[in-house]
């Protein structure tokens, strides 16, 4: 697609708006760490920082895009669709710089009735659904689309499902907007249908239910909000295919694939495999890489993990999740000012739970620290929060980068 009012491959802008985001996200210590091997020692500290970390491809393009829009439409209106990335810090630059920010309703819905063909539109890294999207076309407004290459790319495997009429059975979090839009591309057809499995639980139990079609009822009230319009749970899950939301544990995700591959065998047979199931690894690859990095960062000794990102950011909390079942105390922590070195606290979301708690003497004397950052947390970020530990030791930060 490709007019005047939608654009997805930039405005050759990036020249006028490198000092700029270089101000905004650059970090003198993170340029430290990766000329040092990835480490930095400081008094009784010792850090480590994870070999990728930090803002993706599909993030830095989204970021980059947003503020070449800036550039590009000085003098008019400019709305974003939900939250680019799931970074609170990213979130507040473009609301400095005059980006109005849309949010969904207790129905999980967006009001586009105050939009005219005036508005310039961002669609955020995650995309939007296919209905938002149609609205946004019919009002005429001008579309700049940073939906991330990866995110695409499940589109087109659970476009390609609901075609050869296989329900997408997608793991994910219904609510997240990534899955919303992802789930939306089934409409494209008329038998298009879509379930979407949080964990490994919720899957075992849908396959008991393919096996055994006991208590159709209980299944449809347990996973109704997560399925699609009128979906049958005793016809629709005949034929699957297995896709994910980018951001899950790459490790859950094909288990849950494997486990429907089973499922479909045992209620099939072996020779009718191809014909009721269908999988495909669709991690993306940053959030792959992240996770690997991780794994290779906990085979050294350590202390502590320190994970920085938005709350609501998912491959954030898994990388935190990653890093406590492997049995290290972890802080995951929104933002370098979660940690106050006034009053020696750290202030976290621990894995698993909804709200932050605060604890004291967290940080022991000549304590090993590893380090790493969801996919959507920029570099200044990251750097402030070792500055903060430092300063929290009684450690001149300055003393990191000499």
């Amino acid at each position: 697609m490709s007019d005047s009012t939608y654009f997805r491959k930039g405005f050759g802008l990036k020249g006028a708006i490198e000092s700029v985001l270089a101000s905004d996200y650059h970090s003198a210590l993170i340029e430290a760490f990766k000329s040092n091997g990835y480490r930095l020692s400081v008094g009784p500290l010792e850090f480590r920082l994870a070999r990728e970390f930090g803002f993706c491809y599909g993030v830095d393009r989204a970021v980059e895009y947003a503020y070449e829009t800036r550039a590009k439409f000085p003098d008019r209106p400019l709305v974003l669709v939900g939250e680019i990335i799931h970074n609170p810090h990213v979130n507040q630059k473009l609301e400095s710089m005059g980006i109005e920010f849309l949010h969904r309703d207790d129905a999980g819905s967006f009001d586009f009735t105050g939009l005219t063909a005036d508005h310039v539109v961002i669609l955020p890294a995650f995309g939007v659904t296919i209905q938002d999207f149609t609205t946004l076309r019919a009002i005429g407004c001008v579309l700049v689309d940073t939906t991330c290459g990866s995110v695409l790319n499940v589109w087109k495997r659970v476009e390609s499902y609901a075609r050869d009429g296989f329900t997408a059975v997608i793991h994910g979090k219904h609510w997240h907007e990534e899955t919303k839009a992802t789930a939306s591309q089934v409409t494209k057809f008329p038998q298009g249908r879509y379930l979407v499995v949080l964990n490994m639980e919720e899957a075992r139990e849908i396959c008991r239910f393919i096996l055994d079609g006991a208590d159709p009822e209980g299944v449809r009230d347990r996973f109704g909000a997560a399925a699609s319009e009128h979906f049958d749970f005793q016809q629709d899950l005949i034929r699957v295919g297995i896709a994910n939301q980018t951001t899950m544990l790459s490790r859950e995700s094909l288990a849950i694939a494997e486990e429907f591959r089973r499922t479909m065998v045992e209620r099939w047979g072996p020779d009718q495999e191809a014909l009721h199931v269908r999988t495909f690894d669709t991690i993306c690859s940053a959030t792959q890489e992240r996770q690997d990095a991780v794994v290779q960062l906990l085979e050294e000794p350590l202390d502590i993990m320190l994970v920085v990102g938005g709350y609501n950011s998912s491959n954030t909390c898994h990388l935190a999740a990653l890093c406590e079942r492997r049995g290290i105390t972890t802080y995951h922590i929104e933002d370098a000012d979660c940690i106050d070195v006034a009053t020696g606290t750290i202030r976290y979301q621990p894995v698993g739970a909804k709200k932050e708690v605060v604890r004291s003497d967290w940080l022991g004397a000549g304590v090993k620290i590893g380090l790493t950052a969801g996919a959507s947390t920029p570099n200044n970020k990251i750097g402030e929060t070792v500055s903060r530990v430092a300063a929290s030791a009684g450690i001149d930060p300055g003393l990191l980068v000499r």
